[in-house]
C-alpha cells in the first residue's frame, strides 16, 4: 500500500497484511517498492532506467521476523532462531520499459545452539537493528550459521544470481 510523503513522494507500508504469508509479504513489498521508485522517477521527470528494488524478510515457523525495535526483541527473536533453521526470502522487482519481472528466493539457514552470553553479547552493539530476524550473515552474527541452503548473497539481501537474471530480461547488459 503506497501512502504519499509531503517531503519525498510516495512511501511503501512494510506492515504484514492479515494471514499473509512471508512469500506473498516479500513479493508484495518487493513490487510496491518498484512502484514507488518508478512514480517517483516520473513524478520528479528524471531520466528513464530500469528500477530493481528488493525485499528480504527472515521467517521461522510461518512468522516473519521483522527488524527487532529493542534489545528485548532482538534478544528474543535470537533465543527463536536458536539451535534451528529458518528462512530467508528476497524477493527482487524490475521494472522497465512498461514491464516488470519479479522472482523470489529462499534460503535456509541453520543456527547453531546460542547461549544467554552470546545473545546478550551480539545484542550490546548496533548489528542486529537494522537487520530482518535480528542479525547479519555478513557480520558478527557468522558464528552462528552452522548451515545455509541457497545464496549467500540472498541471505544479506540481494541474491545477484536471480538479479542478474531479471535485469538481463529488461535489456540490461550483464557479463
Amino acid at each position: 500500500m503506497l501512502r504519499e510523503h509531503t517531503s519525498r513522494g510516495p512511501e511503501v507500508s512494510e506492515a504484514v497484511l492479515a494471514g499473509e504469508a512471508p512469500a506473498d509479504y516479500v513479493h508484495r513489498v518487493a513490487h510496491e517498492k518498484a512502484v514507488c521508485a518508478l512514480q517517483t522517477m516520473y513524478w520528479r521527470k528524471l531520466p528513464v532506467y530500469p528500477i530493481l528494488a528488493a525485499d528480504t524478510s527472515v521467517a521461522i515457523d510461518g512468522r516473519i521476523l521483522g527488524k527487532p525495535g529493542s534489545p528485548a526483541e532482538a534478544m528474543a527473536m535470537l533465543k527463536l532462531l536458536s539451535g534451528r533453521t529458518h528462512q530467508v526470502l528476497t524477493s527482487i522487482c524490475v521494472c522497465h520499459e512498461q514491464q516488470t519481472w519479479q522472482a523470489t528466493q529462499i534460503s535456509e539457514v541453520a543456527f547453531c545452539e546460542l547461549t544467554e552470553a552470546a545473545i546478550r553479547a551480539y545484542c550490546a552493539g548496533s548489528e542486529p537493528y537494522d537487520k530482518a530476524g535480528g542479525y547479519g550473515i555478513q557480520g558478527l552474527a557468522a558464528v552462528f550459521i552452522r548451515e545455509i541452503a541457497g545464496s549467500y548473497s540472498g541471505i544479506m539481501g540481494l541474491p545477484l544470481f536471480e538479479t542478474a537474471h531479471l535485469l538481463r530480461q529488461a535489456g540490461v547488459p550483464i557479463p
